[in-house]
């Protein structure tokens, strides 16, 4: 009976201007339920199960891992769905929904639904849990391991807490976490979200983007000029109103930030917060579009200044685009960025890179402690810079380049002396 519904549903004139796939995820939110059985969440419907899955990794990192375990690919009439195993009753599943609805949203995607459960036919079994939980392990563990030496050797101190993430977008996998919920300072790690609250208000029609605006933008973003940060602040109406159009309209991805000082002149400026995952959860949607402006942020981002992904980081191959902000006070060494490493046949391979070192109480000799802990964070830089480039096999188009190159010049070995 309820395939004949679907039928006759899909036949109506009310469902041609849709088209059948939506079609299809509005009959099944109208199909009833079976005796005792509950609602998972619907996320998205399509007849292209490429892009189902494509949006699978998209909901899965705005999510969570806890979250991406439940979600599967289905089948049913004729499209593909992505949808989260609950079985609950329907009022908490509508909330689950509408909190995860929330999340997404702030993410650019479309919100979710409560469906009713059913023995939904897989579309895709997708790979063995075991094995993506190896495939994050190596990175991670390096880095533990890289920072456990230093503490022993006394280089990071006892009242330094260190949190990390890498994520490769190209794969949409990530690679490390570590203390990555954990809200830290943020220094000048904060200016990019500014930005972001100021181009909202843009984009809305209530404040402007000129020549004047621009030159505060870049100073804010290339020099890390405290007055130019304070200037969109009070333009904003405050850190308490920059601070509520962020958790209004990303609170998705700014879960853990917390802009409630302007930044003092000397810069110290100890307690605005945001988690690695908040830089991690931005820098992605920044890197896909999904935020207003995105192209001008990433242009800001981009401008020529020393940062500590990739100047003075060997590791790290010249010529390595990096968008990115850093952030330094006498109690906090961080740097938060994109990386677009390029292999040797010419493609392109972006992925984030967030470290931060906060320490207790400030530091006795600023610049010194500046200066290593920038270069731990380098390190990490050319650790992840390792881990994608292994990941993505950089090494075997580096030996088929170098073989074809022997080729063309006649199989012979080129002299050490002299010039031609």
């Amino acid at each position: 009976m309820a395939e004949g519904m679907l039928r006759r549903i899909l036949r109506s004139h009310f469902f041609r201007p849709c088209g059948p796939v939506l079609a299809v995820a509005l009959c099944l939110l109208m199909l009833p339920a079976a005796k005792g059985a509950g609602y998972d969440i619907s996320y998205v419907w399509r007849q292209d199960l490429a892009a189902v899955k494509a949006y699978r990794k998209k909901v899965a990192y705005v999510l969570g891992p806890a979250a991406a375990d439940r979600l599967r690919l289905v089948r049913e009439a004729g499209g593909f769905g992505l949808v989260y195993l609950r079985g609950g009753s329907r009022d908490s599943t509508a909330e689950v929904a509408k909190a995860h609805s929330r999340l997404l949203k702030a993410a650019g995607l479309q919100p979710a639904e409560a469906v009713h459960s059913r023995d939904w036919a897989r579309a895709d079994p997708g790979p063995a849990p075991q094995a993506a939980a190896r495939s994050l392990t190596g990175l991670e563990k390096d880095i533990e391991d890289y920072v456990g030496e230093l503490r022993r050797q006394g280089l990071i101190r006892a009242d330094e807490r260190t949190a990390w993430i890498v994520y490769d977008i190209s794969s949409d996998r990530k690679l490390a976490g570590i203390n990555e919920d954990v809200p830290m300072e943020s220094a000048s790690l904060i200016k990019p979200f500014i930005a972001l609250a100021w181009f909202h208000e843009v984009e809305a029609g209530r404040r402007k983007y000129g020549a004047v605006e621009r030159g505060h933008m870049e100073n804010m973003i290339q020099e890390s000029d405290n007055r130019a940060a304070d200037w969109f602040m009070r333009r904003l109406g405050g850190p308490a109103a920059a601070q509520s159009i962020l958790k209004r309209n990303y609170g998705g991805l700014l879960r853990d930030t917390k802009l409630v000082e302007y930044i003092p002149a000397d810069g110290r400026t100890y307690r605005n917060k945001a988690s690695v995952h908040d830089y991690s959860r931005f820098l992605y949607a920044l890197w896909n579009g999904s935020l207003p402006r995105s192209a001008e942020i990433k242009r800001l981002m981009n401008l020529p200044k020393p940062n500590r992904l990739y100047t003075s980081a060997p590791g790290v191959p010249e010529g390595t685009e990096v968008y990115d902000k850093t952030g330094t006070t006498s109690r906090l060494c961080g740097d938060m960025g994109i990386l677009v490493a390029r292999r040797p046949d010419g493609r392109t391979f972006p992925y984030i890179v967030a470290g931060v070192i906060q320490k207790s109480n400030p530091a006795s000799s600023y610049g010194d402690w500046m200066r290593s802990r920038g270069d731990v964070i380098r390190h990490v830089s050319e650790m992840a810079y390792e881990a994608v480039s292994g990941s993505h096999a950089f090494a075997d188009y580096e030996r088929s380049s170098a073989k074809k190159a022997f080729a063309q010049d006649g199989g012979k070995e080129k002299s050490g002396g002299g010039s031609s």
